[in-house]
């Protein structure tokens, strides 16, 4: 198992991102939330407790307690949620990974940057501005771009996937739960090493 429940006052915040409710389920923007499906699936954990407009757990991961976070917010003040739970334990933006969709990385294919510009997402354009700081690691999950330019990105990024496109999303969002785990193990170098595409 990666994660094992533990009480404690964490030393990480993993935040998933991605919308609320059953119609954005399967669709590109909530890639986060699926990386932390799969990381519940695999390693029992039910990130389930509401606090700071969030669905949360507590778990270990090795020696590190870590708190897990599902912004209820909806995607653009995602911020909110991140910003309460890192004031509330302390926690400082090195120390807080980020899961979400990135258009301009091909489907199936992830980034792990060690911090970065928002990029044109809102969900991190949120937190950045809740922070006060962009420094903090971040897991990009590839959604692939619209198929031409004048496409609405509003409409592909809560647009559904197909059944080949979904089982290609679930893998790299289950890669991207597990590049988190190496990533508060053993170092972002480490991550960045196995898993950027």
């Amino acid at each position: 198992m990666f994660f094992i429940r533990k009480k404690g006052s964490p030393s990480w915040l993993v935040a998933f991102l991605g919308n609320p409710g059953p119609e954005y389920e399967y669709t590109r923007h909530n890639a986060g939330f699926l990386a932390a499906n799969e990381l519940e699936k695999s390693n029992n954990i039910k990130i389930n407790r509401l606090k700071f407009s969030a669905l949360t757990a507590v778990t270990e991961l090795g020696e590190q307690k870590v708190f897990l976070i599902k912004p209820q917010t909806y995607m653009n003040l995602s911020g909110n949620a991140v910003a309460s739970a890192a004031r509330f334990y302390k926690i400082p933006p090195e120390r807080i990974l980020v899961l979400f969709d990135d258009v301009n990385i091909p489907l199936g294919k992830l980034r792990i940057r060690r911090n970065g510009s928002d990029g044109g997402h809102k969900g991190i354009k949120s937190i950045i501005a809740c922070l006060g700081s962009s420094d903090f690691p971040r897991i990009k999950i590839g959604v692939g771009a619209p198929p031409h330019p004048d496409y609405d990105m509003v409409s592909w990024v809560i647009g559904k996937l197909d059944e080949k496109e979904k089982k290609v999303l679930i893998t790299s969002a289950k890669a991207a739960a597990e590049a988190a785990r190496e990533l508060i193990l053993n170092g972002i170098d480490s991550a960045m090493n196995k898993y950027n595409s």
